[in-house]
């Protein structure tokens, strides 16, 4: 089954997933030049929305190079999440996405979030008043159910086709998993026979075989790669190669992972100024640099610096060094 988000037709798309802290417009755009057919902002809380948070209304940033792409909002209360909708709307985003999966206190003990997973007929409330406030599509992502005394994922598809969503994005751990355990794929498998919806599938994905496998054992129509591609941006690129039947990707090399992170670096600054984009930009180092011998010490110092020409410098320096100890002093390669 394709997925339809206003003019875009997809057939077994992947997406990156919204991460707080991690999916700004900068991540996004790296992502989707490496292949992510769909992207989402952070959550955005509706509440901060209503009320011009500076904080929320800085994530509503988009850029016409990502889409389609959706600005998923989060909330308990059904009036105030049409509202955030329509501001949401207003930006000129493909489709928006209801946040029902997360499962961090202060969010889904408030009733939003996963939250919703213990009042269905609350969901359906704020599903409804969501679809009723805007005109591009709405999809919903959420979890198996709020422990595993209590799975209510069948029943959370069947609100979704029902109130006329465009998709359903499925986590499979329930709220007090966490991110902690295996995810259960069986239960997306057996969502997608019922469904008449297209189901999106999520939870461990960190290799294209990852991705491949869980196509092939559970029949979703779309999948959504999350902590995955914060390590590496590249698994996009490298799933659409399996699923092409391409040879397997080459290991990503120093000299590409560097042109990345200067890449996204400058983009954040351009975006965010400077300073903020500087500073804001040092949590993505780990990820670029994760698993690379010695990448720790480089880490240790990027973090240490304040202008552009000072980071590619050490990085620079780092490379040569890197390609030196491996033997292959005139090329910078991945071991």
């Amino acid at each position: 089954m394709k997925i339809r988000l206003g003019k875009y037709e997809l057939d077994h798309p992947v997406a990156l997933a919204p991460m707080e802290d991690v999916t700004d417009v900068g991540f996004r755009l790296v992502c989707k030049e490496f292949g992510a057919d769909i992207v989402y902002t952070e959550f955005i809380s509706s509440e901060g929305l209503i009320r011009s948070a500076r904080k929320s209304t800085q994530k509503l940033l988009i850029d016409d190079k990502e889409r389609p792409v959706g600005i998923q909002i989060f909330g308990g209360d059904p009036a105030v999440m049409a509202d955030a909708a329509k501001l949401a709307e207003d930006v000129g985003p493909d489709f928006i996405d209801i946040n029902a999966g997360c499962w961090v206190p202060k969010v889904a003990q408030r009733g939003a979030g996963a939250g919703l997973l213990k009042d269905l007929v609350q969901m359906r409330a704020i599903i409804h008043s969501v679809k009723s406030s805007v005109s591009i599509p709405v999809t919903l992502k959420t979890r198996l159910g709020w422990d595993s005394n209590s799975i209510t994922i069948f029943e959370v598809a069947k609100i979704c086709a029902d109130e006329g969503l465009s998709a359903l994005t499925i986590h499979a751990r329930t709220r007090d998993q966490h991110h902690d355990g295996e995810a259960n794929w069986d239960w997306i498998r057996r969502t997608k026979e019922i469904s008449e919806l297209p189901i999106v599938g999520n939870g461990d994905i960190r290799t294209a075989q990852d991705a491949f496998d869980m196509f092939e054992f559970t029949g979703c129509d779309g999948i959504m790669v999350a902590r995955g591609a914060v390590a590496n941006p590249w698994i996009f690129r490298e799933i659409k190669a399996l699923m092409r039947g391409l040879p397997s990707a080459t290991p990503v090399g120093m000299e590409e992972r560097i042109q990345t992170c200067l890449l996204h670096l400058r983009m954040e600054m351009k975006l965010k100024g400077e300073h903020r984009g500087m500073l804001e930009f040092r949590k993505y180092y780990h990820g670029y640099f994760h698993g690379i011998r010695n990448g720790s010490s480089l880490r240790s110092k990027l973090v240490t610096l304040a202008t552009l020409p000072e980071i590619e410098e050490a990085m620079l320096e780092f490379a040569y060094r890197y390609a030196a100890e491996s033997g292959l002093p005139e090329s910078i390669k991945s071991e």
